[in-house]
């Protein structure tokens, strides 16, 4: 039986998410029309977003749906800076992370290439754990000059989670908006927006069971942001497009299953994780964890195998029916270590033998005992290949 162990690219949809997904595709209606088509479909449109509203403790008019995580992230940091920028020119700093995800760090660095804004990055130990006293010493010299800062809620690919209150907290002193991709941390550890202090906040279901193409950027009421895109303005006049109502519909559903049994979860995943850690140390005694030491997802674990390449374990691995990754889905394909490996201090040969485990919804044990069974000789193959690429 095939094994799936990569939640963090995607996850299996939920049954009863497929159910209600299917059932309002079959609903005529844009939510924009005045006829009764059109008002239901409002109707379903506006109860999906009263429900993410409940589940993340945002207003609703908070939630502005989108297509997924990178257009949220897009939105947020592309709008907010213009928006900065364009009534103080001097406010040309955007604070963000050498590990962040690439629609943060792509999206910052085409404003730094080409709308002349400059990016500082928090320094992070070897664990990933962000310095947040530089952070402090950096804004007590520049505050004047930051638009935006902004730094993932969790790191998708090791799992360390950052403390956003503190953060913003700091930013709050010198009225700097704070922007986080809370994809990662979404499901398996307790996020709230109201709580969190931030002005911004991306988030998508298709990681938790949702369909993809569903997600949402969660906008503070007296942020302000200019648009991205432009047209017919359906999303508080900052996001044009028709929206897609069964997708919120699906998202709403994905999110609401995925908070309410997050506790129970997170203590079995961790239950689980432990033994992927215990098991794979048995084997590979020089296996390094990344962020062992530090606070991480209970749902991710992330190793690094000195003399090994991420892709050989990888595909041994599927070959006996075990499906992981090696860092990003984002990014797979993509040849090159990993940057948020070599931004813990790693080497090139080592940011390229890593995997990445990430657990979801549909994870049992015995998915854990099939990885471990297959792990030695996957790992025996690895080692014997060595570091040469074929």
């Amino acid at each position: 039986m095939p094994v799936y162990l990569d939640h963090a690219a995607t996850s299996p949809i939920r049954a009863s998410v497929l159910e209600l997904y299917i059932a309002t595709l079959s609903e005529i209606g844009n939510p924009a029309s005045v006829h009764s088509f059109g008002q239901h479909s409002r109707q379903i449109l506006e109860q999906a977003r009263e429900e993410i509203a409940k589940a993340i403790n945002c207003d609703r008019n908070e939630v502005i749906f989108t297509s997924g995580g990178t257009e949220s992230d897009n939105l947020a940091i592309k709008g907010i800076y213009w928006d900065v920028n364009s009534k103080d020119p001097s406010k040309n700093v955007i604070i963000s992370a050498a590990a962040e995800h690439h629609a943060v760090l792509d999206a910052i660095n085409w404003l730094v290439d080409s709308q002349n804004a400059e990016l500082y990055l928090i320094p992070s130990d070897d664990q990933g754990v962000l310095d947040i006293a530089a952070l402090e010493r950096y804004l007590e010299q520049n505050a004047s000059r930051v638009a935006l800062i902004s730094v993932m809620w969790a790191n998708n690919e090791i799992g360390v989670i950052h403390p956003i209150s503190e953060i913003t907290k700091i930013a709050k002193v010198y009225s700097i908006p704070v922007h986080s991709d809370a994809i990662a941390a979404l499901g398996h550890i307790p996020v709230d927006f109201a709580k969190s202090g931030l002005a911004a906040m991306a988030i998508t279901g298709h990681k938790l069971g949702g369909p993809v193409g569903s997600g949402a950027l969660i906008l503070r009421r007296d942020q302000k942001l200019t648009p991205v895109n432009h047209g017919g303005g359906q999303e508080r006049n900052l996001r044009s497009g028709t929206p897609d109502a069964s997708s919120a519909a699906a998202l709403a559903l994905t999110i609401t299953e995925a908070v309410s049994e997050q506790e129970d979860l997170a203590q079995k995943h961790q239950i689980m994780t432990q033994r992927l850690i215990a098991g794979v140390k048995q084997i590979a005694s020089d296996v390094i964890v990344s962020a062992e030491n530090a606070q991480r997802l209970p749902n991710n674990v992330h190793f690094r195998f000195p003399g090994c390449l991420g892709d050989s374990l990888l595909f041994l691995l599927d070959s006996d029916g075990v499906s992981i990754s090696t860092g990003s889905a984002c990014t797979a394909g993509v040849s090159g270590p990993s940057h948020v490996v070599l931004s813990l201090g790693a080497s090139n040969d080592e940011a390229m033998g890593t995997l990445r485990i990430t657990l979801g919804h549909s994870t049992k044990d015995q998915d854990i005992d099939a990885f471990l069974e297959a792990f030695p000789k996957a790992h025996q193959g690895a080692k014997k290949a060595g570091l040469t690429r074929r």
